[in-house]
């Protein structure tokens, strides 16, 4: 029971339930909503919840990953929460990164035809991989890291819009009211993600002045 804990608070499992409540706000608040009764609009009821799935297993992999490099840090900031190499062993660690960050990818090409979407499928790669260099480099720079997290928040919304928009010449010249409509929608719902995050994550930087000043990070606190 207790390593199982330990997994749940390892993969901050709060900030992956927002993930879902998030874009479940999107797709049944936002786009339902404005296309509702068009009979024009495909069921894509399993195409949205594989991407929600994606999100949440990359999500967790990045997540695991900043733990596994802010090891040190973490045992000056919050030495009473730390999980790696104290309840759950780094090889493990590892695997559960590696594990979560396959799934997401999985997920994400049994959601996303490549002939349309292949751009999609890419960036989630991206993603994965941002989030690894986010951890061993970029959060120790000023803005860098936070701004960055930001952007891959406001993505998990992004997403699902770019899922609705094939990437196809003739769907681009053909819009309609209805879409220009929830493009707004969804410039605005990602920019407030981007604003929220973006807050939240110098807040955090606040918090962890101690450890982070300590380990070399130019976080906006410390400079």
């Amino acid at each position: 029971m207790k390593l199982i804990t330990a997994f749940f608070r390892l993969v901050r499992w709060p900030n992956l339930v927002f993930i879902v409540l998030t874009q479940m706000l999107f797709e049944y608040c936002i786009y339902k909503r404005i296309y509702i009764g068009e009979a024009s609009q495909p069921d894509d009821t399993r195409q949205f919840i594989f991407l929600v799935i994606a999100s949440v297993m990359i999500a967790a992999a990045g997540y695991i990953i900043n733990d596994y490099f802010d090891l040190n840090i973490d045992q000056v900031n919050k030495p009473g929460k730390v999980v790696v190499n104290v309840i759950i062993n780094r090889r493990w660690v590892i695997f559960w990164h590696m594990f979560l960050s396959l799934l997401g990818l999985f997920f994400s090409f049994a959601a996303l035809p490549l002939n349309n979407y292949w751009h999609l499928v890419l960036a989630n790669l991206a993603s994965i991989i941002l989030l690894w260099f986010y951890s061993t480099n970029f959060k120790k720079q000023l803005l860098i890291g936070n701004i960055l997290i930001s952007l891959l928040t406001a993505w998990v919304i992004m997403i699902l819009f770019l899922s609705k928009q094939p990437l196809q010449l003739n769907h681009i010249l053909a819009v309609k009211t209805n879409e220009v409509r929830f493009f707004r929608l969804t410039i605005v719902y990602a920019a407030f993600a981007f604003i929220i995050s973006l807050v939240r994550e110098v807040i955090k930087d606040m918090e962890d002045v101690e450890g982070d000043r300590r380990y070399g990070c130019r976080t906006m606190p410390i400079v």
